[in-house]
C-alpha cells in the first residue's frame, strides 16, 4: 500500500485541527474499485485537492487519512459514489467536484437522490440525469407544474432540461407536438440588418435550440420530426395570435422579452399544454429602460397556483468548473458595484 506524500494541514482558517485520523472502506469487486478511483486515479486526486485528506489505494479498498470530520465525509462520499457505481450509474467529469460541494453543504445528502429523476428519451441511449438538486427541483416542477420558470446563469441546464422534457413527453405521447421558441434578436425582434430571407434571418438565434435538439435525437429524426410539424423552431414573433393546445412549449433567453410579449406569449398555452420559460436575468440586451419580461413576469406571477419558478445559482453551473467561479466573480464585482 503506498500513501502519498502530501502532507496534512495542522490548521484551516487559522483554528487548530483535532487529532489524525484513519479509516479503510473494503471494496472487494476490483473493477468497482478502479471505476471509482477513475483513470490514473484522476477521482481521488480530485477529492485530495478539495478536501484535506490522503487516500492510500490497496488491493482491498481504500483507507482515508486526515482530520477527523474530513474523513468523515470523504468515507461517506465514496460510499455513495461506490453504491452508485455498483448500481450502474456513470460520473461525468466536475460531478466528483459537484459532489463535494454538495455533500459538505448538507450531510444529510443522498446522492443516490439525484438519479432517480432520469429523462428518458426513446431511442437515446442513455437517461439524462440531473446534476445538482436544483436541477432534480426543476424535473420535479415541470413534471408537476403547467408553467415553470428556469432562471439563472449560463450553464445550470435551464433549457437543456426543459428541452429534454419535452422531447420525452413527445415520444411518449403526452403531448401532439413540441414547440421550441426564443426573441429572433435580443433588442426587439428587429431583423432588417441581417442578409437573407426570414427564415435565414432567425437561423442564427434559433441554432443553440436545433444544437440541443439534436444532442437528444440523431440528425435525421430530428428532420423528419421537424418536417411533419412535431417539432416546431420559431422565434417568438410568431407565436403571435396562435393557440397552442396538446403541446410542450420552450420558450429561451426570456430575458430578452417586453413585458407584453411575455404576456402574448403566456396567454397562448391552450388545453392539455405545457410551458417553461428560460432565461438569465443579468444578461438582459434589451434597449436601457426597457422592462425585461422575464423578471415582469417572475414578479407578478410568483404566487400564481400551477405555477412554478426555479431559481438556479452558480452553484448549479454543470459546464467547464471555471463557468461556475466566473459566474460569482460577476456576481460579486456586481453587488460591490452597486
Amino acid at each position: 500500500m503506498s500513501v502519498a506524500s502530501k502532507p496534512l494541514s495542522k490548521k484551516r482558517n487559522g483554528a487548530p485541527q483535532s487529532a489524525e485520523k484513519t479509516e479503510t472502506l473494503e471494496i472487494s469487486d476490483p473493477e468497482l474499485l478502479l471505476e471509482l478511483c477513475g483513470e490514473q486515479n484522476r477521482n481521488l486526486k480530485t477529492i485530495e485537492k478539495e478536501l484535506d485528506v490522503r487516500i492510500a489505494q490497496s488491493a482491498d479498498g481504500l483507507t482515508i487519512i486526515g482530520i477527523d470530520a474530513d474523513v468523515e465525509l470523504v468515507a461517506d462520499l465514496l460510499r455513495q459514489l461506490t453504491s452508485l457505481l455498483a448500481n450502474g450509474e456513470r460520473f461525468f467529469p466536475g460531478d466528483i467536484q459537484r459532489a463535494i460541494k454538495m455533500l459538505s453543504g448538507n450531510r444529510r445528502l443522498q446522492l443516490a437522490e439525484l438519479f432517480r429523476d432520469q429523462v428518458k428519451i426513446a431511442g437515446r441511449k442513455h437517461s439524462i440525469i440531473p446534476k445538482t438538486f436544483r436541477q432534480k427541483e426543476y424535473i420535479e416542477a415541470i413534471k408537476s407544474h403547467d408553467v415553470v420558470f428556469g432562471v439563472g446563469p449560463a450553464g445550470t441546464g435551464k433549457t437543456y432540461l426543459a428541452m429534454a422534457m419535452a422531447v420525452s413527453s413527445l415520444m411518449n405521447r403526452e403531448v401532439k407536438r413540441v414547440v421550441l421558441c426564443r426573441p429572433a434578436v435580443e433588442a426587439g425582434e428587429k431583423l432588417g440588418f441581417l442578409p437573407g430571407d426570414m427564415a435565414e434571418k432567425v437561423n442564427p438565434y434559433l441554432r443553440p435550440l436545433y444544437d440541443a435538439l439534436h444532442d437528444m435525437v440523431d440528425y435525421d429524426k430530428a428532420h423528419e420530426m421537424v418536417e411533419k410539424g412535431l417539432i416546431e423552431v420559431a422565434p417568438l414573433a410568431f407565436m403571435r395570435g396562435r393557440t397552442l393546445s396538446k403541446a410542450f412549449v420552450v420558450l429561451d433567453e426570456a430575458q430578452n422579452t417586453t413585458p407584453i410579449q411575455m404576456k402574448m406569449f403566456l396567454t397562448r398555452l391552450g388545453r392539455r399544454s405545457k410551458c417553461v420559460i428560460t432565461g438569465d436575468i443579468s444578461q438582459i440586451d434589451l434597449p436601457r429602460g426597457v422592462t425585461s419580461g422575464l423578471s415582469d413576469a417572475v414578479r407578478i406571477l410568483k404566487d400564481i397556483e400551477g405555477i412554478s419558478i426555479t431559481n438556479f445559482t452558480g452553484e448549479d453551473v454543470i459546464r467547464h468548473p471555471l463557468v461556475s467561479r466566473i459566474v460569482d466573480a460577476y456576481d460579486e464585482s456586481t453587488t460591490v458595484g452597486d
